[in-house]
This record gives structure tokens, sequence and C-alpha cells, in this order.
């Protein structure tokens, strides 16, 4: 079906393969933005992030005590919509490459380029890149309206010049966008969407449950290694669990899992017919 295709096309006059990479990178830029998904996905993640940081702040600034608001994480109580936004920059991630495996427009790409592993590499790029502007943009938003929303001389507040709150802040949308990687790699992988969606939630859900019903030594042991558990570090301000693995320690774990799975999707895009 691919030669058929490539051959059809390159008899079409003005028919020219993209050659430069940053034209496919442009390329690709064009098939995110151009489709609608694409802005309501990540429109749903925004408000999400924002919208239930400054709900978060209105519920529980009157509910906890002196002595909870002592030992609480102001900054993860902000970015508390990323369990809800990481959905949907996982969902975004997958669709990236899976609807065009879908649709069968995956033909037409790959016969404009047909080093298939230069089309992957170009999908992950520009998909970092907006999932990182849009995830970072989010966690900001949602912590000013954190803030915004606490009583004056609320405990919980705190500013960007307090240790480990810039690094935090920040880190929220690093999460998501390494997350939606991981998303896409799986789609690499997997090729069907409803396949890596389930397997994508399936690692980040399951790992937890399946823990807690192991012998406490055992989840002090494995527990911070599990993707979600070891990936929501980076945006932790104030650790409290001594099993916990450091920020950055844990965002190099996490990145790992992407890096596998965007590596073992390079590995078979070119040993697999369209």
């Amino acid at each position: 079906m691919t030669t058929i295709a490539t051959s059809q096309l390159g008899t079409h006059e003005g028919y020219r393969p993209l050659t430069g990479f940053l034209d496919i990178l442009r390329s690709e830029f064009l098939k995110l933005c151009s489709v609608r998904s694409t802005f309501w996905t990540l429109t749903v993640a925004v408000v999400a992030n924002v919208g239930l940081g400054a709900v978060t702040a209105a519920v529980l600034a009157g509910r906890l005590s002196a002595s909870e608001k002592a030992t609480a994480d102001g900054v993860r109580l902000a970015l508390a919509g990323i369990h809800l936004s990481q959905i949907a920059f996982g969902v975004l991630g997958v669709l990236v490459i899976t609807s065009e495996y879908g649709t069968g427009m995956i033909r037409a790409t790959l016969s404009a380029v047909p080093q298939r592993r230069t089309v992957l590499a170009a999908k992950a790029i520009v998909f970092a890149s907006t999932a990182l502007v849009v995830g970072t943009v989010s966690s900001f938003g949602a912590y000013f309206a954190f803030q915004a929303a606490l009583p004056a001389g609320d405990s919980l507040k705190s500013t960007l010049a307090d240790p480990g709150v810039p690094r935090a802040v920040f880190g929220g949308g690093l999460y998501l966008a390494m997350l939606g990687l991981l998303g896409l790699g799986l789609g690499a992988v997997i090729r069907v969407s409803a396949g890596a969606i389930a397997t994508l939630f399936g690692l980040l859900f399951v790992p937890p449950i399946l823990l807690a019903m192991l012998p406490h030594s055992w989840q002090n042991t494995v527990g911070p290694y599990v993707p979600m558990q070891a990936g929501e570090q980076i945006y932790v301000a104030v650790s409290h669990e001594a099993s916990a693995l450091a920020p950055w320690t844990g965002f190099g774990v996490f990145t790992l899992y992407a890096t596998v799975a965007l590596v073992l999707g390079l590995f078979l895009i070119n040993r697999r017919d369209v």
C-alpha cells in the first residue's frame, strides 16, 4: 500500500518530498494547529488547572486547621488541577500520531517524508514545545489564581521568591509535557488510539492501586519509581514523604519512561508496513 501510494504521488507534476527538517517541523505544527481537537483539549486543560486552583483555595482556606496548613504544600494544592489536565495532555499526545493511522493520512505523510523516524522526531519536537508552553502557562495561571483566592494573611500564601516554588510551578508544565510525550511514544508503538490511551492511563493509575495491596516496606521501596509518583515530585515544593525521590531525580525517572516509549516507537516505525 505504501509503495503504490508513493509511486502514484511521485507521478503528479509538482510533487516534491519535504527534505528540510524545518519544513517538516512547520508541516507538523500546521497539522497540530489545524485540528480543532487540539484547541479544545488544551483549552480544557488550562481551564481545569486554573479553575481548580482557585476553587481549591476558596474551599480549603476555611476548612484546614492552623496545624494542617502548617504542614500543607501550598504549591501542590494550587496545582491540584494537574490531576485532570494530565488526562487532556496524555490523550492529545496519543492522538498526535494515532489519528493519522486511524484515518490513513499517515500514508500521505510518509509519502511526503519517506524518512519515518524523522517524521516521528518532528512530531515529538512540535508536540513537546506546544505542550511545554501551554502546560507552563496553565501552571503559573493556577498558582496565581490560588494565591489570589486565598484570604489576606493566610498561611498557605507564598511567593515565587520562596525556596522550591519556582521549580515546582514550572515543574507542572514539565510534567504535563513529558506525560504527553509518553502518550505519543505509546501511540507510535501501538498505533491504535483506544489501546494507546488505555495503556497510558493504565501505567499511571494502576500501579498505585496495586501498591496499596503490598506490604508497607514494598510500597516505600517500589512506590517512588512508578511513573506518576516519580513524575509528580517535580511540582512538589515541600516533600513530607521520606521515601519520595528528590524532585529532579523523580522527573528523571519519569523522563526515562517516556524515552523508552519514544525509542521503541522509533525502532518499530521502520519495521512495520503502514
